[in-house]
C-alpha cells in the first residue's frame, strides 16, 4: 500500500457562491479559534481540544448542519469537519458560536491532502462521509472521491475497529462504493449481507433528506471496520 497516495483528478469543482456578510464576518473573526490552518503536518489533536477523548472526521459537511447536530449532541466527543466551499465553512463557523460548542474545529482545504498530511495515522476513531457528489455521468466516474486509493487511506487514518460510515442517494454510486471498500482488506463490512445497513440513530436526517423520502428517493448507509 502506498504511503501517500497522490490523486491528480479532483473529486470536486469549487463552483463557490458569495459570501454573506454574517459568513465573511464568521470567517474573518471566528476561525483563529474554531478552524485548523492547513499545513502539511500531523495536528495534535489533544492539544486543540485539550483532552482525550472518541475522534470523528467528517468528509465534506456541505453546510454543516448534521455535523453540528451531531456536535451539540454528543459533547463528550470531538470532531472535525473538513470542507473546501467556503460559504458552508462560514455558516458552520457562525452556529458553533452561537451554540457556545467546544468540540468542533473545521478544515478548508482538500481533504486528501489533509488525511496525507495533516491526520496522525491510526488516530481517529470514525471518519464520516455523507452524500458526496455522484459524478453520475459515466465519464466523470473517475472523479469520486471513494476509489480503492481513497480506502486504503481511511483504513490507515483509523484506529483499530474505528469506524468507516459513508451514505449517499445514488444507488449506482452505493454499489461502486461497497464494490471498492469490499475489495480493501483493511475494512470489513459490517452488513451481515456485505453490502448496506439501516440508517443509525446518530447519523441526523437532515432537510435534503426528508425532501428525497418524500419523493420517494432511498438513501444507503455503509459501514465498515478498520481491521
Amino acid at each position: 500500500m502506498a504511503d501517500t497516495p497522490r490523486r491528480t483528478i479532483r473529486s470536486f469543482v469549487k463552483r463557490e457562491g458569495r459570501l454573506t456578510n454574517g459568513q465573511q464576518q464568521a470567517l474573518d473573526h471566528l476561525w483563529p479559534a474554531l478552524g485548523i490552518d492547513y499545513q502539511p503536518q500531523p495536528i495534535d489533536m489533544e492539544t486543540i481540544f485539550g483532552r482525550q477523548a472518541e475522534r470523528i472526521l467528517e468528509i465534506g459537511f456541505g453546510n454543516g448542519e448534521s455535523l453540528w447536530q451531531m456536535a451539540y449532541e454528543q459533547p463528550d466527543k470531538d470532531f472535525i469537519g473538513i470542507e473546501v466551499h467556503r460559504p458552508g465553512v462560514g455558516r458552520l463557523l457562525k452556529k458553533i458560536d452561537d451554540a457556545g460548542l467546544q468540540n468542533l474545529r473545521l478544515i478548508c482545504h482538500d481533504a486528501i491532502d489533509v488525511l496525507n498530511q495533516q491526520i496522525p495515522d491510526h488516530s481517529l476513531d470514525r471518519v464520516q462521509l455523507f452524500f458526496p457528489d455522484p459524478w453520475h455521468k459515466k465519464k466523470h466516474h473517475k472523479r469520486r472521491i471513494v476509489q480503492t486509493e481513497f480506502a486504503q487511506l481511511i483504513a490507515k487514518k483509523l484506529k483499530t475497529g474505528g469506524i468507516f460510515h459513508l451514505a449517499t442517494d445514488w444507488q449506482h454510486y452505493a454499489n461502486h462504493m461497497v464494490n471498492i471498500l469490499n475489495h480493501c482488506p483493511e475494512l470489513q463490512n459490517l452488513s451481515p449481507q456485505h453490502d448496506f445497513v439501516a440508517r443509525p440513530d446518530e447519523r441526523p436526517l437532515t432537510k435534503f433528506e426528508l425532501r428525497g423520502q418524500r419523493l420517494g428517493h432511498g438513501v444507503w448507509d455503509l459501514f465498515y471496520k478498520a481491521t
